[in-house]
């Protein structure tokens, strides 16, 4: 079938009475960019249309074709646009965004995520596209490579950064870090925080239903882990470090290439019994409703869903302190931070957090509805709209 647009209008290369918009995603799996994008091509449609292209995700790491169905939101999906290094995909990728873009000749393109960045803002800019924009949700430039493909990662971003008319960062913290490396000029980048769905997580949320799953009784203490089964996530300090704190259990909630390798750590550890796998899950209310405790011990990120969502939700936080974690939670009431890459440090705040629950809980409840606000969908929507049509305007003219 021909590939259509977000809304269900026939994908055609004529110009549109809207500003036409090509938005491209590395992948559509479970977590903050893929709802990012889907909720921006849903809040920006009464003004701008859509085009979203995404590639494949891992099996393993779920994806977000439910949400993309409920919004309406169409996706073009290319399948040579893969997260994994291939100079022959990528460049089938490229020469395929290439062709979109001359076919369809946006006014605007912008990329999330790395891979979708660089193939993207090359591909509009071969093209003549007027408008190139790029959201970084996290970044690559340490904790994934080696210092020399991390060295080469940072000049291959100052490149794209050079062909980017704007560059949007999800923190203030990000924003810094991004000029501290020389990627763009200050001028040049926003700041544009995550937008989510968060109403539903509104406290009082239902208790008991994961632990009846579980088996677990109304006094069992439970720390939850939402996150991809990553490298990245740090999943074996986070074992290391509830290895010391006695009798509560650890719910993993996600999936990822990681997953044989945890199951392994947890039966090494004889945490068996403590530590449950859950996979990815569609009932974040049930969950967030259970959890006693949030806690996130990656070693980089951008502005971790996970925690907005626990915030949102009146759960208390223990993290560590990377990436934007600090702009969203460094003066929360019910939030421990500690520094990346020490689980000593994790398991005395863990320790900490157990010890205080009722009263954490108490701080973060009342200061739920803020965060619902400040990072909440329509947020959004509205803190870019009015920006692509200014850039739009100056782009036709």
């Amino acid at each position: 079938a021909e590939p259509r647009l977000e809304g269900g209008a026939s994908m055609s290369p004529e110009p549109s009475a809207r500003p036409r918009v090509l938005r491209i995603i590395t992948r559509l799996n479970i977590g903050g960019p893929a709802q990012h994008v889907l909720f921006l091509a849903d809040g920006m449609r009464a003004d701008f249309e859509t085009v979203l292209v995404t590639g494949t995700p891992d099996p393993a790491e779920g994806d977000m074709d439910g949400l993309a169905r409920e919004l309406g939101v169409i996706p073009l999906r290319l399948p040579f646009l893969r997260r994994a290094l291939s100079p022959w995909n990528d460049l089938r990728a490229l020469w395929s965004l290439w062709r979109l873009c001359q076919r369809l000749k946006p006014d605007i393109v912008h990329t999330h995520t790395s891979k979708a960045g660089l193939l993207g803002r090359l591909a509009a800019r071969l093209a003549g596209v007027p408008v190139v924009l790029h959201t970084f949700h996290g970044h690559v430039f340490h904790g994934y490579f080696g210092p020399w493909a991390s060295r080469l990662a940072v000049l291959a971003e100052r490149a794209m950064g050079a062909l980017s008319t704007r560059l949007y960062a999800v923190s203030p913290a990000q924003k810094a870090e991004l000029e501290s490396l020389g990627i763009a000029p200050p001028g040049k980048i926003r700041v544009l925080p995550l937008g989510l769905d968060l109403e539903p997580l509104a406290p009082p949320l239902p208790r008991g239903a994961l632990r009846r799953e579980l088996g677990l009784g109304e006094d069992a203490v439970l720390l939850g882990c939402v996150a991809r089964l990553a490298p990245i996530k740090a999943h074996g300090d986070l074992l290391e470090a509830f290895a010391k704190v006695p009798g509560a259990h650890l719910l993993l909630i996600g999936d990822g290439e990681q997953r044989q390798a945890i199951a392994q750590d947890t039966r090494a550890r004889n945490l068996e019994d403590r530590v449950h796998l859950l996979g990815w899950r569609r009932d974040l209310a049930a969950v967030y409703g259970d959890l006693d405790l949030v806690v996130l011990a990656s070693r980089n990120e951008g502005l971790p869903v996970a925690l907005i969502e626990a915030a949102a939700a009146g759960v208390p936080v223990v993290a560590t302190r990377v990436g934007g974690v600090p702009d969203l939670l460094g003066g929360h009431p019910a939030a421990i931070l500690v520094p990346p890459g020490d689980p000593e440090a994790l398991a005395a705040a863990l320790s900490q957090a157990l010890g205080n629950l009722a009263r954490l809980k108490s701080l973060a409840v009342p200061s739920a509805g803020t965060f619902r606000k400040a990072y909440g969908r329509a947020r959004l929507a509205e803190g870019l709209r009015q920006e692509c049509l200014t850039l739009t305007r100056s782009g036709r003219e």
